[in-house]
């Protein structure tokens, strides 16, 4: 083997692709929420990012109900945090789908017929109120998430989670479980199987429901012509606000999901992830429900390995180079068609 390759570490590239796939699977959960409603009513919502932040919060406040917190979780029983997951993972979704719901009826509906730029303007208009709300909800620090995945594993598998007095100390907090074996120079842990345990099974629930469900077949009308889909006798605000509650519904699941496995909590983070998910369903291309899973996993693997070989301040930037290169070449994305525009 040459000097070149010998010298390589094919572990550490092994393990920032796991991480960056784990990271993208993330991201394409958030940007799910983006394209559905884009694909209905093509309106960019930027507040879809603050929403997942505000649906984070939620998650937070229900371990707050049980006493949850980083010094209590690891003496917690295991009923306490089953119970904690399972009415995050149902008041969550709800929510946050309740609240893009109303988001629609008051602010969105009205500028349906307004030029484009209105409901655009609107939507970040209440993505600066999501983040005031988020800034009162939590404070301005972040705010770490109890380590409630570790101390379930702990209890099913028998192993002794670690006292409160340790589980500030970073050595415990570093102590996962890697399912390949302790041995082992990759690393998988549940974190990483929990992630694309959601986001594939939703992926491909999501793209039943739309092509072999009534619902999902009125979607599809409505999106290519909404004029006609109303002559038709379809109910188009109805349509549209079950697309909302959807995609909302979808950033609550990814809200879970990320405070499980990511742990920190601020008001800003919708922000950067909600960027993040937007330029995935860009990537993959908008309106594209694989489309957007693709996207969210080459962001992942772009953030990652850009953050180990050529700096963690240059990772963002790779993320954009990536994308412009891309778009010269498929400016529909990576998965999407070109539509010819009828006159």
């Amino acid at each position: 083997m040459p000097p070149l390759f010998a010298e390589f570490d094919w572990f550490n590239l092994g393990q920032q692709t796991i991480n960056g796939l784990q990271f993208g699977a993330l991201v394409a959960l958030i940007a799910l929420g983006y394209t559905m409603v884009y694909g209905i009513v093509e309106l960019i919502n930027f507040a879809h990012g603050d929403l997942f932040m505000l649906g984070c919060f939620l998650a937070l406040t229900v371990c707050g109900w049980f006493g949850l917190a980083d010094a209590t979780v690891a003496d917690a029983p295991l009923w306490k945090l089953a119970v904690t997951v399972g009415l995050a993972v149902v008041l969550v979704p709800l929510f946050c789908a309740a609240l893009n719901v109303g988001v629609d009826r008051m602010v969105y509906r009205p500028l349906r017929t307004a030029p484009k730029l209105a409901p655009l303007v609107s939507a970040i208009g209440v993505s600066f109120v999501f983040m005031n709300v988020g800034l009162f909800w939590g404070g301005s620090q972040s705010v770490d998430f109890p380590k409630v995945l570790e101390a379930s594993e702990a209890h099913v598998l028998g192993d002794p989670p670690p006292s409160a007095a340790t589980a500030g100390d970073p050595t415990e907090q570093k102590k996962t479980r890697n399912l390949l074996g302790p041995n082992s120079k990759l690393e998988i842990t549940s974190r990483h199987l929990l992630v694309f345990g959601v986001t594939v099974p939703l992926m491909i629930a999501l793209t039943l429901f739309v092509k072999r469900t009534t619902t999902g077949r009125a979607m599809r009308a409505v999106a290519q012509n909404p004029a006609a889909a109303r002559l038709m006798g379809i109910n188009t605000d109805r349509v549209i606000a079950i697309t909302f509650a959807i995609g909302g519904a979808l950033a609550g699941f990814g809200s879970v999901v990320y405070t499980l496995t990511i742990n920190s909590v601020n008001y800003q983070m919708g922000f950067q992830n909600g960027l993040y998910a937007f330029t995935a369903a860009v990537l993959g291309g908008i309106g594209n429900i694989p489309g957007a899973v693709l996207g969210g996993l080459v962001i992942g693997l772009v953030r990652s390995l850009g953050s180990a070989y050529i700096g963690e301040t240059w990772s963002g930037a790779l993320i954009f180079v990536v994308l412009i290169v891309i778009l010269v070449f498929r400016p529909t994305g990576l998965l999407g068609s070109r539509v010819r525009e009828k006159v």
